[in-house]
């Protein structure tokens, strides 16, 4: 038996209104790119909250990203009257987004913004989502712009390429790099 994950970003100005002031985010035990994507959410909703811009529109946004991390599904606990928990039907995550490893960075020129990644496994091409992960970096996300090798411009990079891509964040030597592809 596993429970849904607790999820309060739907009623978070009720919360907020009724006077709390201090919020616990889960992250123990989570990846690097949960931790990220959960509490840019919540200081984003926080934030509206606080600006009077807090919307449906902007909760269903808020979800959509919520929803491509690891996930048991989602409740809103027992704070709207509920008597009994929810439990999740299906073992494991029902993140929307998957990561898979492609390689590592091997070297991050500051000045010209661009990092060198070592293609250990699989491929990725121009328009496809990074995340790159190491314990000093934390996550660096991004949407790849363009790929060289060798200095040539080129749509994609396999298992073996040493190329570059543009990448306005800073990254570190021996970085993880993953591809995002939507779960099955």
């Amino acid at each position: 038996m596993s429970p849904k994950d607790l999820c309060t970003i739907g009623f978070l100005d009720k919360i907020i209104k009724a006077g709390v002031s201090v919020l616990k985010i889960e992250g123990r035990g989570r990846s690097p790119e949960y931790v990220k994507t959960v509490t840019a959410c919540y200081r984003e909703a926080v934030d509206a909250v606080f600006d009077g811009t807090y919307t449906k529109d902007k909760i269903d946004e808020w979800m959509l990203r919520l929803n491509s991390v690891y996930n048991r599904g989602f409740w809103d606990g027992y704070y709207l009257g509920r008597k009994t928990g929810e439990w999740t039907e299906q073992y494991g995550s029902r993140a929307t987004k998957t990561k898979i490893y492609i390689g590592k960075v091997t070297n991050y020129f500051s000045n010209l913004k661009v990092a060198e990644i070592k293609v250990e496994t699989n491929e990725f091409s121009v328009a496809d989502e990074l995340l790159i992960i190491g314990p000093t970096t934390g996550v660096a996300e991004m949407t790849v712009s363009e790929i060289r090798i060798a200095l040539g411009k080129t749509k994609s990079a396999i298992k073996g390429d040493v190329c570059s891509i543009p990448l306005t964040e800073l990254v570190r030597r021996n970085d993880k790099v993953y591809k995002l592809i939507d779960s099955d």
